[in-house]
């Protein structure tokens, strides 16, 4: 069961919110470690006593293994792959705690779309419900130890009531058939057999309701199938005994390492009868891959594990509370204590939450203040291009920002009707008989623009005379060709 702290840390005022959880038994570190750190103690004393009491020439063969242990245990990156490892775990570990489905939803749609309150509709939706939390408890004797424990045959599921004597004999016949597959699924396959019946007997409300409680159906029997591929699917064991190798190899180097030798300039160095920091060192570590271990299978009997036993009551329970005892059942409606004003201003607050009254979120720019000369209203500046030549044009940007003033100053701005333009017609007159760009007897109605506005219009008429020339010279090659 998850050991839950929550409560003792709903504020971190004081010293040190997290000290009083050192003080914890039940899923603490000190419960997982002290088996290895005893066994590791045993064996740095062991090598302790071995060293003072063999013979001095022993001894100096001994002290260069000690150094030569000391020198190479920095090289190993202990950190980095505890730190990567446990990290791949804990994602894998929340993500199967989110695969585990809850009928809640299910067991509402059900409810709301099986309509009656006679036997037979009372008996569609109870029997749906309990398929639901058959598949759910089936799933689960494939996973935990501690569900396998309650449930260690289908027979037992007919004396909890999640099964009966013919739906388990459905089971085993399937079985004995095809024994190479688990048939966790077979419930809910009845479940759509059963709402489809519905359907036609007029107990499911419509054809919508009927296909919303078949999804509904498919997302759970899709997360009793995560459950377990992450069951079948582990960490890579070759990653798990790499890093369990480290860890151990490294404390047992260790233990040798840093055992104490009187080295001539080593004055200041002093022999410690407990190795104090070393003893940290290998709680941390070792309490780091401790963390690994319990998290990688959260349906185990760590104290850490997921409360699965306690899910199967409570699916049960709830799904037969939502289908048939508050089935199409509600409170009297009334006038609520606000039906005079259109939205209350706040709820009441009790003595012990007024210092609450005045909290609520405002923006982070809600203080701030732009000054009176700043809130000006600007224009961008004209910007210009500078090409390889030196030959500076004006911008895109600018010409259409000339084009919006001339426009707001001359609402009836002149127009610039183009004419469709062949190459095929008229090869015998004038080439540009039937070329008309723009009209020039179109009078302005506006007085005369200013003189933006005749720098716009002239640059206009340039680019466009450029490109009439173009057009004029292609249908003379076209007619030279040609002839």
């Amino acid at each position: 069961m998850t050991v839950t702290y929550t409560s003792e840390v709903t504020t971190c005022r004081g010293f040190s919110t997290f000290l009083k959880l050192l003080a914890r038994w039940r899923g603490s570190i000190y419960k997982l470690v002290w088996v290895d750190l005893l066994c590791f103690l045993i064996l740095y004393y062991a090598i302790k006593i071995c060293y003072t009491y063999i013979p001095e020439a022993n001894q100096r063969d001994f002290e260069k293994v000690i150094m030569y242990c000391d020198k190479y245990t920095n090289l190993v990156p202990l950190s980095f792959i505890l730190g990567f490892y446990v990290s791949v775990v804990m994602t894998r570990w929340w993500s199967q705690y989110c695969s585990i489905p809850f009928p809640d939803n299910l067991a509402i749609i059900v409810g709301a779309s099986v309509k009656g309150q006679n036997e037979r509709a009372k008996i569609v939706r109870r029997t749906i419900v309990r398929y639901i939390c058959a598949t759910f408890t089936i799933t689960l004797t494939m996973l935990s130890p501690r569900v396998k424990k309650r449930f260690p045959t289908l027979d037992h599921f007919v004396g909890a009531g999640l099964l009966t004597k013919d739906e388990v004999k459905i089971f085993n016949d399937l079985d004995n058939e095809f024994p190479s597959y688990s048939k966790y699924w077979l419930p809910l396959a009845w479940a759509a057999n059963i709402v489809t019946r519905g359907r036609h007997e007029g107990l499911v409300r419509d054809d919508v309701s009927v296909k919303t409680i078949l999804e509904e159906l498919n997302i759970f029997r899709s997360k009793c199938g995560g459950m377990l591929d992450y069951d079948w699917i582990s960490v890579p064991l070759v990653y798990t005994q790499v890093v369990t190798l480290v860890v151990y190899l490294y404390f047992i180097v260790t233990a040798i390492g840093k055992q104490y030798i009187p080295l001539k300039g080593d004055e200041d160095m002093i022999d410690l009868y407990f190795p104090f920091f070393l003893v940290i060192e290998f709680v941390f570590y070792m309490g780091w891959l401790k963390v690994a271990e319990v998290l990688i299978n959260p349906y185990g009997d760590d104290d850490d594990d997921f409360e699965v036993v306690w899910m199967i009551d409570r699916h049960l329970q709830v799904c037969y509370l939502l289908v048939d005892k508050i089935h199409q059942e509600h409170p009297q409606l009334v006038k609520d204590i606000h039906w005079t004003e259109t939205a209350p201003n706040s709820l009441p607050f009790t003595v012990a939450s007024k210092e609450y009254m005045q909290e609520y979120p405002f923006p982070s720019t809600m203080n701030m203040k732009i000054k009176k000369s700043e809130q000006d209203l600007v224009m961008p500046v004209e910007e210009s291009i500078s090409q390889p030549d030196g030959v500076r044009h004006r911008s895109g940007p600018y010409l259409w920002r000339l084009y919006g003033r001339m426009k707001g100053q001359n609402n009836g701005m002149t127009s610039f009707p183009l004419t469709k333009v062949s190459s095929f017609d008229n090869h015998d007159g004038e080439v540009g008989d039937d070329v008309n760009y723009y009209d020039e007897t179109v009078q302005p109605t506006q007085p005369q623009p200013e003189s933006e506005c005749e720098e716009f219009e002239q640059l206009k008429r340039k680019r466009m005379e450029e490109r009439r020339q173009k057009i004029l010279d292609y249908m003379n090659m076209t007619k030279k060709d040609k002839m």
